[in-house]
């Protein structure tokens, strides 16, 4: 005696929150509003990177002691590694477009955005570390770069997370 086939299970409901988009549709829409989320970015590294590179021909940075330019260049590197990271969507959607991969595309790209946020953030918090040594004092710019250091922690990466672990 053979036993009847399983029905097959219905598919699970979309929830409230969800568009009705085919996952073409959402594909093309997160790798849009990831593409402008990263213009805004980018600007601000852009500001930082000018910022420091015309600090370097500047008089007073020959006054820099040792500590202060090793910060200034490790600063510097920074914004030219979160600039290459924050770019990077960018040179996987021109490399890989028209050639069906556009939810891997989207999928590397938020990657490579929150990799490319966390060197922002440590090259925003080295360039306020740097600027309040040469403006107050080291203690000052410790404390002060500590404080903008929790602040980065809190607002870009553990108030997204413990958000996302309330809507799943």
């Amino acid at each position: 005696m053979q036993t009847p086939p399983t029905p097959p299970t219905p598919p699970e409901p979309e929830p409230a929150w969800t568009r009705p988009e085919t996952p073409e549709q959402r594909a093309d829409r997160n790798l849009v509003e990831l593409l402008q989320e990263l213009r805004v970015v980018q600007t601000g590294v852009q500001i930082l990177f000018a910022f420091l590179l015309g600090m370097a021909f500047t008089e007073r940075f020959g006054t820099l002691d040792n500590t202060q330019q090793t910060l200034y260049v490790a600063t510097f590197l920074l914004t030219v590694v979160s600039a290459a990271v924050l770019s990077t969507p960018v040179a996987l959607h021109r490399a890989l477009f028209h050639r069906g991969a556009k939810r891997r595309i989207v999928e590397l790209s938020a990657r490579f955005t929150e990799i490319g946020l966390a060197f922002l953030a440590l090259a925003l918090n080295a360039a306020v570390l740097l600027l309040m040594d040469v403006v107050l004092n080291r203690t000052a710019a410790a404390v002060i770069a500590g404080a903008t250091t929790v602040l980065f922690a809190v607002l870009w990466f553990a108030l997204p997370w413990g958000l996302r672990q309330r809507s799943s």
